[in-house]
């Protein structure tokens, strides 16, 4: 097989990628603030079922999570799974996961903020849902965003994890290929393309930083 070839069906498999990427990223943010805000909540049986959601997520290998997802079903409950079920898998195992790590992530930045602003937004007449979307949410973000980008180039390199339940993304198919060409020509190829992803996302992520930049 050519290197034309290599790179031709390497990059079908990076399309996956890319989507198992921005999938998770599109779900997982915003269900991390849910978590997050339940990790923090006065409510000791939603604190503490958040507590240990994020424990086992953040204690257990994301492989691991993968399978259970995976093959939880059929094993537990005996259902009879499409084919289709197995990208769902990947998306689900995913969000799950990370939703966990990006929680910490918001819960770190939300109870840094001083108490003041808060008090001072109730002077004002803000209410407490108000004074957090308006007035401490945007603070928040731009606080966690250099932790959010460790988080997000190190989704990047996980989504060659899928294959571990045989999803035909870009590791997968490098994986694959090489194995039958009996070249290590597709695993650096794959190299590249995961280099090259992550620099783009890089990149992006210090924009979007110094779009927030605006104090300076």
């Amino acid at each position: 097989m050519s290197l034309i070839q290599i790179v031709g069906e390497l990059l079908k498999g990076l399309g996956v990628s890319v989507e198992i990427f921005f999938l998770t990223l599109v779900f997982s943010l915003p269900l991390g603030l849910v978590v997050a805000l339940g990790r923090m909540s006065k409510n000791k049986g939603i604190n503490t079922l958040t507590k240990i959601y994020i424990s086992i997520m953040r204690g257990t290998p994301l492989m691991l999570q993968l399978f259970v997802v995976y093959y939880g079903p059929y094993y537990l409950f005996h259902m009879k799974l499409s084919p289709t079920y197995r990208n769902s898998a990947v998306y689900i195992g995913f969000i799950i996961n990370y939703a966990a790590y990006f929680a910490e992530i918001y819960r770190s930045g939300i109870q840094s903020m001083p108490v003041g602003q808060y008090e001072a937004a109730e002077i004002l007449g803000y209410s407490r849902s108000q004074c957090f979307l308006r007035i401490i949410l945007p603070q928040v973000i731009k606080r966690i965003l250099p932790s959010i980008t460790n988080e997000v180039i190190t989704l990047v390199k996980d989504t060659s994890l899928a294959f571990s339940i045989s999803v035909m993304e870009m590791f997968t198919k490098a994986k694959a290929l090489s194995s039958s060409q009996t070249s290590m020509t597709p695993l650096i190829v794959a190299g590249i393309f995961y280099y090259v992803f992550n620099f783009v996302v890089a990149i992006a992520m210090e924009r979007v930083e110094k779009s927030m930049d605006y104090y300076k």
